[in-house]
């Protein structure tokens, strides 16, 4: 699955596709309200800001956009778009519209609302993470550079089309169009709202927010104007927070929870996996993921890559996947090995803390530092960040461990730029969408290494950024595995500046009540985490 979208990209015929989700909307039943459960209360709602993967799945249903996936697969479909064509040369994009599609203010989507909600994406003032995906549309730097807040590179002849004009042939640019900063919101609710757009959400997703009591729920109702037939499934989805995994877990197995959003414990994973209701209630499968600490390089000492390559062989990841029960791999490079790019014959640098300690000396430092260490307060994570600063210890590194809501360590990382280490679990990087690129761009580019951003580490590498624009305008299909060889490369010549500490590639593990039905894949969605458009309630 992670090649066929490249024929999408160079093809100058006229495409009509299937209808979005139609085969899962024939299959499955209607109706029913379930429960969902978070620690942690969601940060925002706004599609332009909201990056992390609990508002990632609502922000996914609230919205719609030009392009979406097939439930519970990475294979891409139009959705607001009803067929579009591509040029020869991969340069220009037509999109022609759905008709009738609304906004839930009542109001018809029309082109300029598509042109509009993504240059509000790009333009620095929003202060999103996403600008950098929309780099090759004509006009880019311009935008991101304060100097004009309109892409010249987006046209809308009329009402129902959308023209694309880029500067390069980019061969993740369908994709791009899918994901939550490619949502199309209505100018007159993100300006009535002033500036509170992320907790008065409007669109034209299945779902719509009904309340939002902060600290203790948020209610979603469906989209009786969606314009997909029978999407969603569920009448109303209720988002509880504040929810203990433990306690959530507890309740969902008395029937009070329908999915525990966090997870299973790894206290309780073996009971429950052994439980009789067991294999109903577990959801357990890989993911694109890769979970890290970031190495702040704008920070002492963090700034001398001697550190950051010592720190990278003092942290013991076998240890780290036994706290999680083995539902994790070492890792040791950026890419997940599912990806496209990743190199089998990588080894990264092997855990040995006498030469860590050595190579700490030659950076000045035989006696160590001290530092602070970043970690969300969601059960393991605390434990692990507590295991990465014994790990730490071991080679005369004092680390203090902050543990905060997931929101404040985001903070932390992107917006205020203080943190001088976050280890990621809880929070670290699940693909967008199936293309190496996605693990460069918002989290080791340039482009992401800006306030807002999700580019920890702060690192920007010019010469990386030139190979990584080369490698994304390789568009034609006969070079897919060229391409994917040039991304690899980029990954491991990362590694040698060592601005993160790659650690765990971890399955994705959801429990589930016995009521929910539906294929496991939807439950851990390659793009939306959760489905909430797809998942439903067994009659």
């Amino acid at each position: 699955m992670f090649r066929n979208w490249l024929l999408a990209t160079t093809t100058a015929a006229l495409m009509a596709f299937v209808p979005l989700a139609a085969h899962a909307a024939d299959t499955a039943p209607q109706g029913g309200d379930i429960v969902v459960t978070y620690k942690d209360d969601i940060t925002t709602l706004d599609p332009a800001i909201g990056y992390d993967w609990v508002n990632w799945s609502m922000i996914k249903s609230l919205y719609s956009r030009l392009m979406d996936y097939e439930p519970g697969t990475a294979k891409l479909v139009p959705s607001l778009a009803e067929s579009f064509e591509v040029s020869p040369d991969g340069l220009t994009y037509t999109f022609k519209l759905r008709t009738g599609v609304k906004f839930s203010n009542g109001r018809e989507l029309v082109a300029s609302d598509v042109k509009w909600s993504i240059e509000r994406a790009v333009n620095p003032k929003t202060q999103g993470p996403g600008a950098g995906f929309f780099g090759a549309i004509a006009g880019f730097d311009d935008v991101a550079g304060g100097k004009s807040e309109v892409l010249s590179g987006i046209e809308t002849p009329d009402e129902g089309t959308v023209v694309f004009h880029l500067s390069r042939p980019d061969a993740t640019f369908l994709h791009v169009l899918a994901i939550n900063f490619a949502s199309v919101v209505p100018k007159e609710a993100v300006e009535a709202a002033g500036g509170d757009f992320g907790k008065k959400p409007v669109g034209s997703g299945t779902l719509v927010l009904k309340d939002w009591t902060i600290g203790q729920r948020l209610v979603f109702e469906r989209n009786p104007d969606y314009f997909v037939k029978g999407m969603p499934h569920v009448d109303k989805v209720t988002v509880e927070v504040g929810q203990e995994p433990l306690v959530a877990l507890l309740r969902l197995q008395k029937g009070e929870v329908d999915i525990a959003g966090d997870g299973i414990p790894p206290a309780k994973f073996l009971e429950i996996k052994n439980s009789p209701d067991g294999a109903q209630m577990i959801v357990d499968g890989e993911q694109l993921h890769t979970g890290y600490i970031t190495l702040n390089t704008h920070v002492k000492p963090f700034d001398n890559v001697k550190v950051r390559q010592a720190v990278n062989m003092a942290i013991n990841k076998e240890r780290i996947t036994r706290i999680l029960n083995g539902r994790a791999t070492p890792a040791n490079q950026p890419l997940p090995p599912l990806m496209p790019g990743y190199d089998k014959s990588f080894t990264g640098y092997a855990y040995d803390v006498e030469k860590a300690k050595a190579t700490l000396a030659e950076a000045g430092l035989p006696d160590g530092f001290e530092t602070v260490l970043y970690a969300t307060n969601t059960d393991p994570q605390p434990r692990i960040a507590q295991a990465i600063q014994q790990d730490l210890a071991a080679i005369g590194i004092k680390a203090e461990v902050r543990t905060l809501a997931q929101g404040n360590v985001i903070a932390a990382g992107g917006t205020e730029g203080e943190a001088p280490m976050i280890w990621s679990g809880g929070m670290a990087w699940i693909a967008d969408f199936p293309d190496p690129s996605n693990f460069y761009g918002p989290i080791l580019g340039c482009a992401g290494a800006v306030q807002g951003g999700w580019n920890w580490s702060w690192y920007c590498n010019k010469d990386l950024d030139q190979r990584a624009v080369a490698a994304d305008s390789m568009s034609d299909p006969a070079k897919a595995e060229e391409r994917q060889a040039v991304w690899g490369k980029i990954f491991t010549d990362i590694m040698a500046d060592a601005p993160w500490v790659p650690v765990i590639n971890e399955r994705r593990v959801v429990a589930k009540s016995l009521r929910m039905g539906g294929p496991d894949h939807i439950y851990i969605d390659p793009t939306r985490v959760i489905n909430y458009d797809a998942i439903f309630v067994k009659q």
